[in-house]
């Protein structure tokens, strides 16, 4: 499926990295499939910065495979890394499981009432169901089976040979970059999510393999007793592979053959280029947090010589945020993952907003009413795509939202307005015979004939209604109409609910009763209600904004509420004219 309306003149962030991958692909491995890359630590909930990570490479091998390239999109689940400490908020979870801080992540229990096997496997899963939803397709690697199974054992032993020189390039940042580093650290306490991201991705503060008067290893053992990664190796002999360790946890104490070994791996610094080098990778983006001096991303860049590999290509990308909050920390608890985004929006919808940005450009997905508009904004870009008035850069990040190389994601069959759908949920609260007989009556030449042909649109609202809109905002229209506030009314108040009354069987449609509710406050200062802004002196905008607060009083006895056309359907014209005092 190719991207249409796109020329050499007005390519998109995507297009241009995928010309560069494509091209740095041919030069270092040519015939050979394009390989690029991500890693997810499942160390708790996979926040949606994290798919940041993801979708960046996912897009990219998406238009190499669009242009009839052969691409891997290789997914490292860092399972193997070490246990750090118990993330806040996680159901099923409590202060029990420090315990188990230092063993692999594939060694901790999952929490409780989980089916999962391990820690690893719990998180990982509802990882794997949002990129399925979202049409990532992707070869997953485990780098717990790849460790322990001996497929890095050559790697290893190529490490603990030339240690010296990869001391030698970690040494010239524990020098020259740690005191600064500290000095800021004491001046201003690094923040929550910066640490988060850098342990998303592996490059938090684990030791880099410095060890103690038996000099500098690259390689960390898991205890044969405890499990934990708190060791220090005591000798390694280069001839025989001999490697003693001592476990500072429970004193445990071995002696084995590394050439013979997998209890263990090579520490962050050292394992994420060695595998740049053993997977052939050409572009692997990496989070902002990468650009300090001494950073994994930085540092990596020298030592992958060391394994006969090169740095990939890649950008840094920005933080991930949610709208009315912070930047997201998964170690506090209720931090959005993409499985929730799923609940309350459909994929293309999410795909968009990350293809719509540059990588380097910071964006936030919305929680809260902003949803609404960026449903909006997305229904208006579908619009202009099919009638041909889009610029060939939106056309290109539809393109990549609706669909992959392979196959358009499934789609609503019946696009109504989110903003629509969620007050239909809202007012009639799960009713689904009363959300039916609303949504039928939008558009009376077209009825809604079945639900379904709303979904999953709907569902999604409906979703979002119930779990993101606090209680004190959720609509709920009077049983009685408000006899004391009707009688108060005077005289101009009590016409503009007699223009209303008598309009409402002749408007009863969506348009319609837009036309109607915005059309009484015009009429009663004596103008035409098809009369347009421009020919409109600016008391209506207050008039109206009066006439729609009384109305919403009268209802639902708020001054706000879901948009009046929709309320007024979704009340039925019966009860409408009951609680407006006909």
């Amino acid at each position: 499926m190719p991207i249409v309306g796109q020329s050499a003149e007005t390519t998109d962030w995507v297009s241009r990295f995928a010309d560069e991958v494509i091209e740095e692909s041919e030069r270092r491995a040519p015939g050979k499939p394009v390989v690029v890359a991500s890693g997810l630590s499942p160390s708790g909930p996979i926040h949606l910065g994290n798919l940041r990570e993801v979708m960046t490479p996912h897009l990219v091998a998406d238009e190499i495979r669009r242009r009839g390239h052969q691409v891997r999109h290789l997914i490292s689940w860092d399972d193997y890394d070490r246990y750090r400490k118990v993330p806040a908020g996680v159901p099923g979870v409590d202060e029990s499981w420090a315990e188990h801080i230092g063993k692999p992540l594939t060694s901790v229990p999952a929490p409780k009432g989980s089916a999962h096997p391990n820690w690893a496997e719990h998180f990982k899963a509802a990882m794997v169901d949002a990129l399925a939803e979202l049409g990532v397709e992707f070869d997953g690697i485990s780098q717990t089976a790849q460790y322990t199974s001996g497929v890095y054992r050559e790697q290893i032993l190529h490490a603990m040979a030339h240690r010296g020189d990869i001391d030698a390039i970690l040494d010239q940042y524990r020098t020259k970059k740690a005191p600064a580093a500290a000095k800021k650290q004491q001046q201003k306490p690094l923040d929550e999510a910066e640490v988060e991201a850098a342990e998303g991705s592996g490059a938090a503060a684990e030791d880099d393999g410095s060890s103690g008067s038996a000099g500098y290893f690259p390689y960390k053992p898991y205890c044969g007793n405890c499990e934990k990664d708190l060791t220090t190796v005591t000798s390694y002999d280069d001839a025989t592979t001999e490697l003693s360790y001592t476990c500072n946890a429970c004193g445990f104490s071995e002696t084995v053959r590394l050439n013979e070994f997998n209890r263990g791996k090579l520490v962050w610094k050292v394992d994420w280029p060695m595998r740049w080098a053993y997977e052939g990778v050409v572009f692997e983006p990496s989070g902002v947090d990468h650009s300090s001096p001494g950073s994994s991303f930085q540092v990596g860049g020298q030592i992958v010589g060391i394994f006969g590999g090169k740095q990939p290509i890649g950008p840094m990308y920005a933080f991930v945020g949610i709208s009315g909050m912070a930047k997201m920390s998964s170690s506090k608890g209720g931090v959005p993952t993409p499985g929730d985004a799923l609940k309350i929006m459909e994929p293309q919808l999410l795909r968009w907003l990350y293809a719509r940005r540059r990588p380097n450009q910071s964006f936030k997905i919305a929680f809260d009413q902003e949803i609404q508009r960026l449903y909006d904004e997305w229904d208006k870009l579908d619009a202009k795509v099919a009638d041909g008035s889009a610029l060939p850069g939106d056309v290109a990040a539809h393109s990549r939202a609706v669909g992959t190389a392979d196959a358009e994601l499934p789609r609503t069959a019946r696009v109504l307005p989110y903003r629509t759908l969620a007050s239909v949920a809202d007012i009639t609260a799960g009713h689904e015979d009363q959300a039916l007989r609303i949504l039928s009556e939008l558009d009376p030449d077209n009825p809604l004939s079945a639900l379904d042909e709303a979904r999953p649109r709907y569902d999604k609202a409906e979703a979002w209604i119930n779990t993101q809109v606090p209680a004190d905002q959720r609509t709920i229209v009077r049983d009685e109409p408000d006899a004391e506030l009707l009688k108060s009314l005077d005289e101009a108040s009590q016409q503009s609910l007699r223009l209303l009354l008598d309009g409402l069987a002749s408007n009863w449609s969506l348009d319609g009763l837009t036309h109607l509710v915005y059309g009484v406050p015009k009429v009663q200062a004596g103008f035409s209600a098809d009369a347009t802004p421009k020919e409109l002196p600016a008391e209506i905008k207050t008039a109206q904004r009066t006439f729609f607060a009384l109305l919403y009083r009268l209802l639902v006895s708020r001054d706000t509420g879901p948009r009046l056309p929709t309320l007024l359907l979704a009340v039925g014209q019966e009860r409408v004219r009951a609680l407006l005092g006909e």
